[in-house]
């Protein structure tokens, strides 16, 4: 590390009140380094290793000497407003004195996040789409005081805000609203041609970013700066990618299409505006057809399509397609141009979704490249509805070409090593592996500050049956968990692998103990989590969300509850083509995919446990397998090193004697 960025992060670290860390200078002098030479770095930073400073110290010195922004790209809502709200200005004020000018940062979202003012007023703002019901509800009582005043709220917000930025609207309104007043990136009909491109709110946004030295983003528009081909960011060559351990899910949601009732009934009504009678009949009566194949089909993956869906999907191909064709020739009135855009932009997904669908099943299985699946659903206002979805089977070549091979990344995250090294997640990336030539990249764990041996324990309960396959724990395990939690007097968080067994458990355990249980769903996230960090004796039972979004440091979390080793369902379409993937080169596929994938979840689950230096604590794994399956040792090389036992006896004497710790700790705070 250079001495300008060592006598930077310094400044930094005394300007907020921390701490030299050994790993932040490592990581650091790290980012650095990488920076200068172009060698791909992969950072793994536990928590408290400060590595938000780590990364943006060194991008700030070299933004402003080489005059070239750096984009720092999260998976996040959360992390990306900690470092616009708080880390970069705090920065920005503590560096400047030591910097040749004051550092500059922006926002950049897409599209989509910012009103359209030529929707507002010259589109079809006010008009709902499918699922909102027929028009004519825009004008009843029930729908003048949801949606329609929503619009009206929404236009009269468009000439007061500064941004047009749905996150500073306060309150907010829901997503259907919102889409009244916006369009994506294909719905723009460009700034030379909209007659309020001057006051475009998202293009004044990009005109911020493309004078700023950090420019913050999200992997959802890197991914589709990646995959569309466009300059949605500002031309860099230096990427920091924050939560990297998303990077590949978001990606793949991002390069993931489908056809759906709804979506076809938006091309459908946006088209009518536009088109002929004729060519809307022929769009319709495809629709109609494949909405009506589609809804009778089975779920699940899809390797071969018979000839009855081929047709049908080729069939709306050509329909969409000639539609589309025809919007194209509408005159080029800017009054119109909205509502020519939208129908353009439905038309065209609809055709190159089946286009795309079609195209999938050209090459014989092995070589495949996008994977087709049917999915079905229940929704409480419109009953049952089905999709077909295609994915990418990996993404490792488009990051490895267009996003690795435009700029010098640095990834980093809490948890990056599975099973104790970086091969599988630089292996997703397409940094390491496959018949491309070798790509430049190390990766380095500085390791985290708390001492995990003294501060937490691993509980494995080798003792329980095998978890069954009906989703829900046994009468052994719903014994251990009250056992557990009544020892922990509450202050519990359990992780569970399904909304139906996380549900089970909190009814159980509302009767047997006498600490409040909180289950998912029954508030937003963010009050749960908020009423469960105010009462240590409060216990949260949920899923997915909550293995990777709480962050509750003290004495409110003493016990992390894993039901059950976080194996992808068995019928996932998208990862058991990719293990039979595998599995055609030769390889393990469910070590490459399904254990891989678990061990990512246990590691974010188990990082729940310890928010800052003084917390203590038990990761409870209720699932036998994880001390006696083969893979069990994989397994927890993924996790921090926690002490580990398998004597649950002494892990309840521990919690025990933890409560009494603090319990003491709490009367002497107040006797002081």
């Amino acid at each position: 590390m250079t001495d300008d960025v060592a006598r930077l992060l310094a400044t930094a670290v005394a300007a907020v009140g921390g701490a030299e860390r050994p790993g932040q200078i490592a990581m650091a002098e790290a980012v650095a380094q990488a920076f200068h030479s172009g060698e791909h770095l992969a950072v793994q930073a536990g928590t408290g290793t400060g590595k938000s400073l780590a990364y943006l110290v060194p991008a700030i010195a070299h933004a402003l000497s080489a005059e070239q922004p750096v984009v720092v790209s999260t998976a996040t809502i959360a992390l990306q407003r900690q470092l616009v709200d708080r880390d970069l200005p705090r920065l920005a004020e503590a560096l400047t004195p030591a910097l040749p000018r004051r550092p500059d940062f922006a926002l950049l979202k897409g599209r989509g996040n910012y009103l359209c003012l030529n929707k507002i007023h010259n589109g079809s703002a006010g008009l709902p789409e499918p699922d909102d019901g027929p028009q004519s509800e825009l004008f009843a009582p029930v729908a003048t005081s949801a949606l329609g005043r929503d619009v009206a709220r929404l236009t009269e917000w468009s000439s007061s805000t500064d941004s047009g930025d749905r996150d500073d609207l306060a309150p907010g309104v829901p997503d259907r609203s919102w889409a009244q007043v916006s369009v994506s990136a294909r719905e723009c009909i460009g700034v030379s041609r909209c007659p309020f491109g001057t006051d475009c709110f998202a293009e004044r946004a990009r005109d911020r970013a493309a004078r700023a030295d950090i420019v913050v983003t999200n992997h959802a528009l890197l991914a589709i700066d990646a995959i569309g081909g466009a300059n949605v960011l500002p031309e860099h060559d230096l990427l920091v990618v924050d939560e990297a351990h998303d990077l590949v899910d978001r990606v793949t949601s991002a390069a993931t299409a489908e056809l759906s009732a709804p979506a076809l009934g938006v091309a459908q009504r946006r088209a009518a505006r536009i088109i002929g009678p004729e060519l809307a009949d022929r769009l319709d009566a495809a629709a109609a057809t494949y909405s009506s194949a589609v809804f009778d089909a089975r779920d699940g993956r899809i390797d071969v399509l018979g000839e009855e869906m081929a047709t049908y999907l080729t069939v709306l191909r050509d329909a969409a397609h000639a539609a589309r064709t025809a919007v194209d020739t509408a005159p080029n009135d800017p009054k119109t141009s909205a509502a020519r855009a939208e129908a353009s932009t439905a038309l065209s997904e609809v055709g190159d979704t089946a286009a795309r669908i079609l195209d999938s099943f050209v090459p014989a299985l092995p070589d495949r490249t996008d994977v087709v699946w049917v999915e079905h659903s229940e929704d409480a206002k419109a009953g049952r509805r089905a999709v077909m979805r295609v994915a990418p089977l990996s993404v490792s070549g488009l990051l490895r070409s267009r996003v690795f091979g435009r700029a010098t990344a640095v990834l980093t995250s809490a948890t990056l090593t599975i099973g104790g090294n970086f091969d599988a997640m630089a292996s997703a990336w397409g940094l390491a592996g496959g018949d491309e030539p070798a790509v430049r990249w190390r990766g380095l764990d500085v390791g985290s500050p708390f001492d995990h041996p003294r501060a937490g324990i691993l509980y494995v309960a080798a003792h329980l049956p095998p978890p069954g396959r009906d989703g829900t724990g046994s009468a052994e395990q719903l014994d251990e968990i009250a056992a557990l939690i009544a020892a922990a007097e509450g202050r519990t968080l359990g992780l569970f692998s399904s909304m139906r067994a996380a549900r089970a458990a909190a009814e159980v355990m509302r009767e047997r103990l006498d600490s409040p249980v909180l289950c998912q769903g029954e508030d937003t996230t963010a009050a749960l989590v908020a009423r469960f960090a105010a009462d240590e004796r409060t216990s949260l039972f949920g899923t997915l969300s909550l293995w990777q979004g709480v962050d509750v440091p003290g004495p409110s979390l003493s016990l992390v509850l894993i039901d059950r080793i976080p194996f992808p369902r068995p019928d996932d379409p998208l990862l058991t083509a990719r293990q039979r993937a595998v599995a055609a080169r030769g390889g393990n596929g469910f070590m490459a995919v399904a254990a891989t994938h678990a061990a990512l979840l246990l590691a974010q689950g188990a990082g729940r446990l310890l928010r800052r230096i003084d917390d203590r604590g038990v990761v409870a794994v209720l699932d036998s397998r994880m001390a006696t399956a083969r893979y069990g040792g994989f397994l927890r090389a993924s996790l921090p090193p926690f002490w580990a036992t398998t004597d649950g006896a002494a892990v309840r004497a521990a919690l025990r004697r933890l409560c009494a710790v603090e319990a003491t700790a709490t009367r002497e705070t107040a006797a002081g």
